[in-house]
């Protein structure tokens, strides 16, 4: 068969459809588009087992992504990174299986090269010569050094006070970068107006071309692959801008489809800072959209993001799946990022922390039960956010001693 299987894109909120061989944004209704594929081919003539003789990269779902020729993948070698079995920590918090899957290792250090690596790879296929996006640091980063290795353009507007290394990574890899005193909404209505000027740039904002979301969801596939192909009870995301979680639950749909695993879907959580929490607030209301969240501003930089375009999105992966959504405070994720160093060895970032801080919670609560299998995403490593820890240590003299034990 096709090296993609893709037919389609379809709007989110209508139905509606769009050709999948033109550039493209968001819909008439101004809503994210969706691919759509031809599952019943890929049942048909893709088998497990096919898959798993494959590399050990993201690409080896290719049928299912929507790049047509292998030839113009853009890739730095990312996917299937690993589900760390976490058994400390479970037992600290009550847990017999707890299990981490581990984006700190890919390129970049963060979930976000698997967008980039699909999302430049169909611009640059489709003719795109720029992409143009706001971040709250890493998904820029990201998109600018994949942009870098398919040798596009890359401008990239971040808030001020994004981590510093996410700078360095945009400027090292040549983007046009600018910051911007205030939010990621505000660094997205200056790269919309930029982009309405240049010729062959496409805005790729979060959920504003339909692609990014099909590398993250390629997390959903390696989860069930590793297991087995099949589900774990829980999976705890840390949502932003969404994309993860609407990609776990678009690829467990997706698979379900194809027959390679059986329900019940896992129910999905989605994880939240009290400093910005608009999809909590709407789940606690029974609401299908979210309200902008008012002041915004977490220590876990990448979940800043007051109101998503693709929040209702999350909220029916949320509902669908029976999940919930829980937000914690900036000294309750810092905490638990050491915690987890000190108990696991894995230094993870204040987003994923949070999920940890979360099922703590479900736990004390009720809501986990002690024998869940529970899957928690770190999307990035803690080396990205060296200023989340405070280190306070002697300093002695090259002449001086060590203390005895």
């Amino acid at each position: 068969m096709a090296f993609s299987a893709l037919t389609h894109l379809e709007c989110s909120r209508t139905g509606e459809r769009y050709d999948a061989d033109q550039v493209q944004g968001t819909s008439a209704a101004g809503a994210p588009l969706l691919a759509r594929y031809d599952l019943e081919v890929v049942r048909e003539t893709v088998s497990r087992e096919e898959i798993a003789g494959r590399a050990p990269d993201l690409w080896r779902y290719h049928e299912l992504l929507p790049v047509r020729s292998s030839e113009q993948i853009v890739s730095l070698g990312e996917g299937m990174t690993p589900l760390l079995n976490l058994p400390t920590y479970a037992k600290q918090i009550g847990l017999s299986r707890l299990l981490m899957k581990d984006e700190g290792l890919v390129p970049t250090g963060t979930f976000k090269a698997r967008g980039a690596a699909v999302g430049v790879s169909r611009a640059a296929e489709l003719g795109v010569r720029g992409v143009a996006m706001p971040t709250n640091g890493n998904a820029g980063a990201a998109w600018a050094l994949y942009a870098a290795r398919a040798g596009m353009a890359s401008l990239i507007a971040m808030p001020v006070d994004a981590p510093a290394i996410t700078r360095a990574e945009c400027h090292a890899a040549g983007s046009e970068l600018y910051l911007v005193d205030g939010l990621i909404g505000d660094a997205g209505k200056l790269i919309g107006a930029a982009v309405a000027e240049r010729d062959g740039y496409q805005d790729v904002s979060t959920l504003k071309e339909p692609y990014r979301l099909e590398g993250k969801k390629t997390m959903g596939y390696e989860i069930a692959e590793q297991l087995g192909w099949r589900l774990p009870d829980v999976i705890l995301y840390p949502t932003g801008g969404g994309v993860g979680i609407i990609g776990i639950y678009k690829a467990l749909r997706e698979m379900l489809e194809l027959g390679w695993v059986a329900g019940p879907l896992p129910r999905l959580v989605a994880v939240q800072a009290t400093g910005c929490a608009p999809i909590v607030e709407a789940f606690n209301r029974g609401a299908r959209e979210s309200e902008p969240f008012p002041d915004a501003k977490t220590v876990a930089f990448g979940i800043t993001v007051p109101k998503a375009l693709g929040d209702f999105l999350v909220l029916e992966a949320v509902y669908d799946t029976g999940g919930t959504a829980i937000a914690v405070t900036d000294e309750e994720l810092l905490a638990a990022q050491v915690e987890l160093a000190t108990a696991e060895g894995t230094f993870i970032c204040p987003e994923g922390a949070a999920c940890f801080v979360a099922a703590r919670q479900l736990r004390e609560g009720g809501w986990l039960g002690e024998d869940d299998e529970v899957v928690v995403l770190n999307t990035g490593t803690g080396v990205k956010y060296p200023e989340t820890v405070s280190v306070d240590v002697p300093t002695l003299a090259k002449d001086g001693r060590i203390p005895a034990r």
